[in-house]
């Protein structure tokens, strides 16, 4: 029984993104110019919101923190898929497969419940003014940070601990550009249908359920503000608005890959494409394009290092 249990595969080979060539070099060139574009964007962000004085309420603590995850999210697959672009023959170590997973659902189970914090943050902002600054003070703020790093943690450790267990004896290609759940428990040689079950579950039900429970608290301080003063009103509509784009490319992909049945789709690998590399940069981006403060604060610091 022990030895059925063992690990044979000692690395899987990975099919890649297309075995177009083509198709291969336009990814490859569109990626890296996006990756060395936006990357640095995202490091302004987090140095602008750590620098200036006045960026110190908790919606720029999150902020700084959300582009600090979309960033070191980042870099768990699009360096190594880079380099496998220009790789005739793709190979992951089983060990490296198991600590890519393990990195891809820490800091997305991690951002994801940021997220949620987020949209406590501008509920109490919104909706709870007077009680603002009790409810939402530095120690909360931090304790809140260190709750969802906690949960990113439990979260992804399940994912792990259920692929551990799963005897991987046969066939070793991965039909992806990166280690994921799906794939990954394809090969194992035993009947999976349980461990597929338990992945939707705390995968899946997790992303559908935050998912709709922000659609929910961002619809009802949609409805608080809708008696307030045009500019009051206005800002609100901005950040929720801002809010709500973020949560599609957040959870839109997660639900579309974790809470189906593991089967493959056509479209897995391009959504896959931007829920691991497009998206995660695109998000502190989209945040600080529509907020005012932060954008004149990047101005400032950008001309001070310039001159």
């Amino acid at each position: 029984m022990e030895s059925e249990n063992r690990t044979v595969i000692t690395e899987f080979i990975l099919l890649g993104l297309t075995q177009s060539q083509d198709i291969q070099l336009l990814v490859f060139v569109l990626v890296l110019i996006f990756y060395f574009i936006i990357l640095p964007g995202n490091f302004l962000i987090i140095f602008t919101i750590r620098s200036d004085p006045g960026l110190t309420a908790p919606l720029y603590f999150f902020l700084g923190n959300l582009a600090f995850l979309d960033a070191s999210y980042s870099f768990i697959v699009a360096p190594r898929m880079l380099v496998d672009f220009l790789s005739e023959k793709k190979v992951i170590s089983y060990r490296g497969c198991i600590t890519q997973l393990f990195f891809l659902h820490f800091l997305g189970g991690g951002e994801g419940l940021l997220l949620v914090v987020m949209a406590f943050d501008r509920y109490i902002a919104i909706c709870r003014p007077l009680h603002y600054s009790t409810v939402m003070n530095p120690r909360a703020c931090y304790a809140m940070l260190l709750a969802l790093w906690l949960g990113g943690f439990v979260h992804s450790i399940i994912q792990v601990a259920l692929i551990l267990r799963l005897p991987f004896c046969g066939p070793n290609q991965l039909d992806n550009f990166f280690c994921d759940v799906p794939q990954v428990i394809k090969l194992a040689c035993t009947d999976t249908f349980v461990v597929e079950l338990l992945m939707v579950f705390n995968s899946g039900l997790m992303t559908l359920l935050c998912f709709l429970g922000l659609l929910a608290s961002y619809a009802v301080i949609l409805c608080r503000i809708r008696g307030s003063s045009s500019e009051a009103k206005n800002k609100a509509m901005s950040t929720c608005t801002t809010h709500i784009i973020v949560i599609f490319f957040m959870f839109g992909p997660g639900i579309f890959i974790y809470t189906r049945p593991f089967r493959a789709f056509p479209a897995d690998k391009v959504v896959s494409l931007f829920h691991t590399v497009i998206f995660p940069l695109l998000n502190p981006v989209i945040y600080t394009l529509r907020n005012q403060e932060v954008k004149a604060s990047m101005k400032k610091v950008f001309n001070k290092h310039i001159a």
